[in-house]
């Protein structure tokens, strides 16, 4: 039979059980990605009082350091012999030294700035490094678990969902509880329940979640381990396992979104609390409508991935995200954002962030899933599964952008001349004028050069089940579409 005629495998669909059990894992990296994203910039200017740019440099470098750590993660994930298969053993070793690390990186001890960078910059390494030997080889387990073009777009909504909400849990904690005195997100007192909290969840996620997908993973593969290879030999399948052009055009791509996203996480609190002068009600109000837009994103990402495929449906999701996103600022430096020129409306502003937030998770959940089926891509080209060090390596550009982001952003607060220890209602009209002018700016420019690159990746619903033909075929032993056989 040829391949051409070779017909598709009925899709299975995974318990929804399982669906849970495998999302639950991506709270920790929720977690973190809240922390480091919308506080560890604010904790360590506003709190401890370092120079916001200072801040923003050391955080880049040390996720920029830490993140070429990933793809040696994700190859030895690859790698791993055991028992339990290649993922397991990570998912149970990894979490403990994790929730130490996380509350040392709150907790810094009074000594001088530089050694306040260094502790910083460590501990922000270490804390990326060990969040990756839980998160790569949890989401490498989504190629295993189906191949399936629209089930795998359904399982990821299920990894954001809960890393979302692990996310929205910690922030709603933060301005609830945590943060809830007069001092606010600048009380010294709220930091450590906020990273005992993190590291808590942390630690119980991702064991719950490997001890809930335990029956089906856990397969011995200590029989096929690879043979032996050189340092060299690792290193040149490494380069020729992420060289795939599929895999180039989405990291690049995911590149620039990961940048906006650094950029406007790592600002939200300034935001929030000094340009929309949120209550601490209206904050809390903020975090359940995110958490909204989470369950309207897993509601539409599949309908429209089916309709308009993975990639032009990511890119119509990050146009409607990027414009009404940057729009938002543009109309209040113009004076028409309803409310002015008294206090902004946050109803308004809650409607749009509702939308824009919307299309922007579809479109992280799309592209997720769209470097899922560069495995097989990767596969049919080298021989290889290489789950782990794909993933590793989209998150090692993510770490490399959010860290970007984040600098970006401290560049912004630099340009503003944003004051140091401010107060809400305190800073000035023009000072604000510069800093919606240059968040907008920046994320409209990023984000428009991130979706013409996303038009250039290859592989479509039809593209994806040919391939899966073929390698079905290969596995069998039956000629390809020449004749030939493998």
């Amino acid at each position: 039979m040829s391949a051409a005629a070779t017909p598709v495998p009925a899709p299975e669909r995974l318990p929804i059980g399982l669906k849970l059990m495998h999302g639950l894992g991506s709270i920790a990296y929720g977690v973190k990605e809240n922390g480091f994203s919308t506080f560890l910039l604010l904790f360590y200017n506003q709190v401890i009082g370092l120079d916001a740019g200072i801040v923003g440099t050391a955080i880049m470098v040390a996720l920029i350091f830490d993140a070429f750590v990933d793809p040696v993660i994700g190859e030895l994930t690859d790698r791993t012999r055991s028992r339990w298969g290649r993922r397991l053993p990570w998912l149970y070793a990894a979490p403990f030294p994790l929730a130490l690390a996380w509350m040392a990186l709150w907790s810094p001890p009074e000594m001088s700035d530089a050694a306040t960078v260094a502790w910083l910059i460590g501990f922000a390494i270490v804390v990326r490094a060990l969040v990756s030997m839980c998160e790569v080889p949890s989401v490498a387990i989504v190629p295993e678990l189906t191949a399936d073009y629209d089930e795998r777009t359904v399982v990821m909504r299920y990894r954001f969902l809960f890393g979302w909400g692990g996310g929205l849990l910690i922030l709603f904690l933060a301005y609830g509880v945590f943060f809830g005195g007069s001092k606010g997100l600048v009380d010294p007192a709220g930091y450590f329940p906020y990273a005992l909290t993190g590291a808590l969840v942390m630690l119980g996620a991702v064991l719950i979640s490997a001890a809930g997908q335990h029956k089906r993973i856990a397969v011995s593969n200590l029989d096929d381990a690879k043979p032996s290879a050189s340092l060299a030999h690792i290193l040149r399948d490494m380069r020729d396992t992420l060289s795939n052009r599929a895999f180039l055009w989405l990291v690049f791509a995911a590149l620039f979104g990961f940048v906006n996203q650094g950029i406007t996480f790592s600002m939200t609190n300034y935001l929030l609390g000094f340009f929309w002068q949120l209550t601490q009600g209206e904050m809390i109000g903020y975090v359940l409508m995110l958490f909204g837009t989470m369950i309207a994103a897993f509601i539409l990402v599949a309908p429209l991935a089916a309709r308009l495929g993975k990639r032009d449906g990511a890119i119509l999701a990050g146009t409607v995200a990027l414009l009404v996103n940057s729009g938002i600022y543009f109309a209040w430096i113009e004076g028409i954002f309803p409310g002015l020129p008294g206090k902004p409306s946050v109803a308004t502003m809650f409607a749009l962030v509702f939308v824009s937030n919307t299309f922007s998770i579809m479109l992280m959940i799309l592209s997720s899933s769209m470097m899922a089926d560069v495995v097989e891509a990767s596969q049919s080209e080298t021989g290889r599964r290489s789950e782990g060090l794909f993933f590793a390596g989209y998150f090692f550009m993510q770490k490399c952008a959010t860290g970007i982001g984040i600098f970006v952003a401290g560049l912004i607060l630099s340009f503003a001349a944003f004051p140091a220890n401010a107060k809400p209602g305190e800073v000035g009209a023009g000072v604000l004028g510069n800093l919606a002018l240059g968040y907008a700016l920046a994320v409209l420019v990023i984000g428009a050069a991130g979706l013409l690159v996303m038009r250039r990746f290859p592989i479509s619903r039809a593209d994806h089940e040919a391939r899966l033909a073929l390698l079905d075929d290969a596995a069998r032993g039956e000629p390809d579409a020449t004749g030939a056989h493998p």
